[in-house]
Parts: C-alpha cells; sequence; structure tokens
C-alpha cells in the first residue's frame, strides 16, 4: 500500500499539516528536509487518527509522534551526535506497564537515556488508574499518549523491552531483547496498579544497571 501524502488528506487537514510542518521542520534543519518532514507528520497523523478519541488534539499528537519518529531516524542513519541509550517499552494498548515503565525510566535517568513506548493495539488514553498511580510517586504522564511502534524507533533502540504482546512484538537481529512478566493493570483501580507501578520501578532500575547508568540514591 502506498504511503498517504498531504494530498490524500481533506483540506482542512492539508492547512493543518502545513502549520505543523512548519513549526517542525527548522528543528531539523541540516538533518532532514521539509519534504521529509511533511511525510511523518502525514504518516503520524494516519496512525494516530484510528484510536483519536477527540480528533481536535490529533494535530498536536501527530507532531509529538513525528519528532519522536525524525529522532529515531536521525540515529539510525548517523545523523546525530548522541551517545546515551536508546530504550523502547512495549506492550498491546501502550496504555499502562509501557507508559509507566517509559515515565520511572524518563525520571530516574534523566537525559543519560533516550526513552521510547509503543503498543501494538493502542488504546485510546491512558490507563487513568496508571496515571494516578504515578503521579503518587511525583511522576507526570498525563501529556503521553497511546502510539503504536514505527520501524524507525524499534531500529533505534539498543534495548526493547516487552510487555505481554506476544508474537505482535517486532524481532530485529541485534537489537538486545527483554520480555518482562508483568500483571496488566487495564481495568483495575488504583489499589491494584500500586504493586504494578512499583514492581516495574524494580525492573527499571535494574535496567539501567545494566546500561551502566547511575542508579538513584533511593
Amino acid at each position: 500500500m502506498p504511503q498517504p501524502t498531504i494530498d490524500d488528506l481533506p483540506l482542512d487537514q492539508q492547512h493543518t499539516v502545513r502549520t505543523v510542518v512548519a513549526r517542525v521542520a527548522p528543528q531539523f534543519a541540516g538533518t532532514f528536509g521539509a519534504e521529509t518532514v511533511e511525510r511523518f507528520v502525514v504518516d503520524s497523523m494516519e496512525q494516530l487518527a484510528p484510536s483519536a478519541r477527540v480528533t481536535k488534539f490529533l494535530p498536536v499528537l501527530a507532531e509529538k509522534f513525528a519528532k519522536d519518529r525524525l529522532r529515531a531516524l536521525a540515529r539510525v542513519e548517523g545523523r546525530t551526535a548522541t551517545t546515551v541509550p536508546g530504550v523502547l517499552f512495549l506492550c498491546v494498548h501502550n496504555a499502562g506497564r509501557s507508559q509507566m515503565a517509559a515515565g520511572w525510566l524518563r525520571h530516574l535517568a534523566g537525559d543519560d537515556v533516550v526513552v521510547w513506548s509503543g503498543g501494538s493495539e493502542p488504546a485510546s488514553q491512558i490507563n487513568p488508574s496508571a496515571v494516578a498511580a504515578m503521579a503518587e510517586v511525583g511522576i507526570d504522564i498525563t501529556e503521553e499518549f497511546p502510539k503504536p511502534w514505527t520501524d524507525e524507533i524499534v531500529r533505534a533502540a539498543d534495548v526493547v523491552v516487552t510487555m505481554g504482546c506476544g508474537d505482535a512484538c517486532p524481532l530485529y537481529p541485534g537489537t538486545r531483547y527483554e520480555d518482562w512478566t508483568l500483571e496488566d493493570p487495564a481495568g483495575q483501580d488504583l489499589d491494584a496498579v500500586r504493586p504494578i507501578r512499583d514492581e516495574i520501578r524494580r525492573r527499571v532500575v535494574e535496567l539501567m544497571a545494566s546500561l551502566h547508568l547511575q542508579p538513584p540514591t533511593s
């Protein structure tokens, strides 16, 4: 199937995409041309649209997703000087376990790591109990959103951590994989999600040690 182009979109969405591209392209000047940026913005909108709960937020989410993908592509193609490890967390809906893991790693490791998350069947929103559980420990994941995994992000990751997505999870030779068996927080209340959150933190700390990242002091 040919990749969608801006001309395939309704006129109002074409205007929106051009506005987003005008905002994003300068951030990748010297790395990618406007045509590449446009292609990724259009494709990101197409990939997020099926699970979008409120379509008026779709351009904002597509912009964030496209930037993550472009940074990953720059990493894969050697267009960036970054040497920090990249970690991708994958689950089915990218609404609970993978989002909490990504939140923990960003919080604990900061700029010493690049973090992505994705799902094989993205949900329409993050699990509210997961958001509340992370807020209790001072980590805000309200700005995150479920998204699919993409080829360039998987290829950019040094470590791919899977959480229950089974055969749907992508496999690339030479990439380090870990499979974490964790209870699914979907449909569970806050009391049930807290121990899942804490177990994810323990595993993230172990992962950091294996990547020679400074572990937290407490």
